[in-house]
């Protein structure tokens, strides 16, 4: 899953995109106010995390923005700010979760499953697909029961067309969803990743539309 960090303070957000790269998540930091806002309508990111205190912009007025502009964006407060009165502002501006520093970093990811979960209309942590099983908090896959080995990309891959079963989804979409700007991507990249999810999960578990990108077939 794409995050969107923005956060000033280098310390802290080096450790956040350090961290949740190592998690399995795809993260672009921005540390300005002014271009992290300009960068949520650059790539199909899944969540951001979004300080307040922030130059240039102030997080709360970005965050009025995009709700303005109507965009729905999962965004995670995480500020120094820990008033009452400022956590309840900046819920009423739009966000979906507040937390507040000092932080551990496996419970931001934590929050982050539970608001992407939210936002694919998702109750369970466990994502299910005929006889694979996915744990995105866990970074856990199993067939029939049995564990799956699989490399971060490939995971990234399966959690995302897991997420989105039923779903074709473009393969420049899924390129973005899987890769930072900071990232060198292949031009096969995605195909290559396809064929070793097939390999490990069978010829027909990851359907083809040919002319646009990749379905799971139904189980």
């Amino acid at each position: 899953m794409r995050i969107l960090l923005i956060e000033d303070d280098p310390l802290i957000g080096d450790g956040i995109q350090a961290g949740l790269n190592k998690m399995g998540f795809s993260t672009d930091w921005f540390s300005d106010g002014p271009q992290g806002k300009n960068a949520l309508a650059s790539a199909p990111y899944d969540a951001v995390i979004l300080d307040l205190t922030l130059p240039g912009l102030d997080g709360l007025d970005i965050l009025r923005d995009w709700r303005n502009q109507g965009l729905k964006t999962p965004v995670l407060i995480l500020t120094a700010r820990d008033a009452l009165e400022q956590r309840v502002e900046g819920l009423r501006q739009g966000a979906d979760d507040y937390l507040c520093k000092p932080f551990e970093l496996v419970e931001v990811a934590a929050r982050l499953e539970a608001l992407i979960r939210r936002s694919h209309g998702q109750t369970r942590a466990l994502l299910t697909h005929g006889a694979v099983a996915l744990d995105p908090a866990g970074l856990t896959a199993t067939v029939n029961g049995e564990p799956l080995t699989l490399k971060p990309k490939e995971f990234a891959l399966l959690e995302l067309l897991m997420r989105n079963a039923g779903r074709v989804l473009p393969r420049k979409l899924i390129e973005e969803k899987l890769y930072n700007w900071d990232d060198e991507v292949s031009s096969n990249a995605v195909e290559v990743h396809v064929h070793h999810l097939r390999r490990k999960l069978g010829s027909t578990f990851i359907r083809t539309v040919h002319g646009i990108g990749y379905t799971l077939e139904t189980p």
